[in-house]
């Protein structure tokens, strides 16, 4: 038996666990209850425990929160809080704990890829300037950005993790040839569609996609995936270029 086909196996008898620790619980499943997600949700492909850390708080407020030490804007959400939550959640061997940071490392496909093929995540979304660093450091927490730019918290970056993982769950896609040739999957950006009607507003369907000829088609769309990579993403085409000489 192959490592996928075990690994489908294996993820049929035993959902993906999605873990999301947060200061707003309500939020979760949001999107991620409806559509393929929403469906695979109800039928037990994966699974969704959201635990709320203001519970873990100090003090009749719960104050999750203090001042930074050295001065500054903001406040930082505290080490002792956040060890509390994480503690109280049993984790399952294999599942990836990360921390979901404008200061983290990019957030790829090869990553996605790696998660859903695990037992599942543990997502600690922060607020405020942030989580006190010494308790990421005790954790080892992978701490991931999905861009270079600031959120008011890491809840709509679990989203964006969440929703890139769950397409790629057994029985959650319908065709599983869709997720192998889209964007990123062989470090391309995808090649453009076409549909119905074959001409619309005065532009036609190329006509190599009405040819019937599935070897033109596949050149087509492999010269036309490198060209979008090579306008768009000069560091994709790039690290492309290299692989290729190998």
């Amino acid at each position: 038996m192959t490592g996928v086909k075990k690994w489908a196996l294996d993820m049929a008898c035993v959902p993906w666990q999605a873990t999301i620790l947060t200061l707003f619980p309500t939020m979760f499943p949001g999107p991620l209850g409806q559509s393929l997600a929403g469906r695979a949700l109800k039928n037990g492909i994966w699974s969704c425990q959201v635990e709320d850390l203001r519970p873990y708080g100090l003090g009749s407020h719960r104050a999750v929160d203090d001042a930074p030490f050295g001065g500054g804007a903001g406040m930082v959400m505290r080490p002792d809080v956040v060890d509390a939550a994480l503690k109280a959640i049993p984790v399952k061997k294999g599942v990836s704990r990360i921390y979901l940071t404008p200061r983290g490392r990019p957030l790829l496909q090869q990553d996605i890829q790696h998660y859903a093929h695990s037992a599942g995540v543990v997502l600690l979304c922060g607020r405020f300037e942030g989580v006190d660093e010494r308790v990421l450091e005790a954790y080892n927490l992978e701490q991931v950005s999905i861009g270079d730019y600031v959120l008011s918290g890491g809840e709509v970056a679990a989203f964006v993790l969440l929703d890139a993982c769950i397409r790629l769950l057994p029985g959650v896609i319908g065709c599983e040839q869709s997720s192998v040739e889209e964007s990123f999957s062989k470090g391309l950006l995808e090649y453009p569609h076409y549909t119905r009607p074959a001409q619309w507003e005065g532009r036609d369907v190329p006509e190599v996609l009405l040819s019937g000829n599935h070897a033109a088609i596949a050149a087509w769309r492999q010269a036309q995936a490198e060209a979008v990579t090579k306008q768009r993403r000069p560091d994709l085409w790039s690290a492309w270029v290299e692989r290729s000489k190998k």
